[in-house]
C-alpha cells in the first residue's frame, strides 16, 4: 500500500497543544489506533480520509476549530463591510472584476480583494469611508476629441470682403 499522507504537520501541531501526562508516543499510538479502528498504530499507514477524520477530532479537542470558525466569520463580517462601503462609492460590487481592480490600485490596497488580510480589511473601511466623506469618487475624465467638421462650419468668409 502506497503511503497516501506524507506531511504530518498539521497532526503533530494539534497532538502537541493536547495535555496528557505520560509516555506521548503511547497516547500518540492510541490516537492512530482509535481513528484507522485498530488497523494499525502508524501514522504512515493511515488513510488520507482516516488522517482528515483524525485531524478534524484534534481540533475540536484542542479548540481551533472554534478559533479557525470566529477569524473566518471576522473575515467574511470584514470583507462584507468593505464591499459595503465600495457599493456606496459607485462600484459595481457584483463584478469581481471591477472589485479587483479597484483594490489593485497602489492608493487602494495593492492586491486583489481576495488576497487583503483581515488587518489590511480595517485599513481599507478606513480608506474607503475617507473617500466617502471627501466627496466620493471622481469620475474619469473623458477625452475631448475636436471634430473638424465643426470647426470648418465656424470659420465664415465674407464674400464682400476685400482681397489681399
Amino acid at each position: 500500500m502506497a503511503q497516501e499522507v506524507t506531511n504530518f504537520a498539521r497532526f503533530y501541531a494539534l497532538f502537541n497543544k493536547l495535555p496528557y501526562q505520560g509516555d506521548r508516543e503511547e497516547f500518540k499510538r492510541q490516537i492512530v489506533l482509535q481513528y484507522t479502528w485498530n488497523r494499525t498504530d502508524s501514522l504512515k499507514e493511515m488513510t488520507a480520509k482516516e488522517y482528515e477524520v483524525c485531524c478534524t477530532a484534534l481540533e475540536k479537542l484542542s479548540g481551533q476549530d472554534e478559533w479557525r470558525q470566529k477569524l473566518r466569520e471576522e473575515l467574511r463580517r470584514k470583507r462584507s463591510l468593505c464591499l459595503n462601503l465600495m457599493q456606496k462609492l459607485g462600484i459595481d460590487t457584483s463584478d469581481w472584476a471591477r472589485i479587483n481592480d479597484f483594490c489593485n490600485n497602489p492608493r487602494i490596497s495593492g492586491k486583489a480583494f481576495r488576497q487583503i488580510t483581515v488587518d489590511e480589511l480595517e485599513e481599507l473601511a478606513v480608506k474607503l469611508r475617507s473617500i466617502q466623506r471627501k466627496g466620493g469618487l471622481k469620475p474619469k475624465k473623458e477625452k475631448q476629441t475636436i471634430n473638424p467638421v465643426s470647426v470648418v462650419s465656424l470659420i465664415q468668409i465674407d464674400p464682400d470682403a476685400p482681397a489681399n
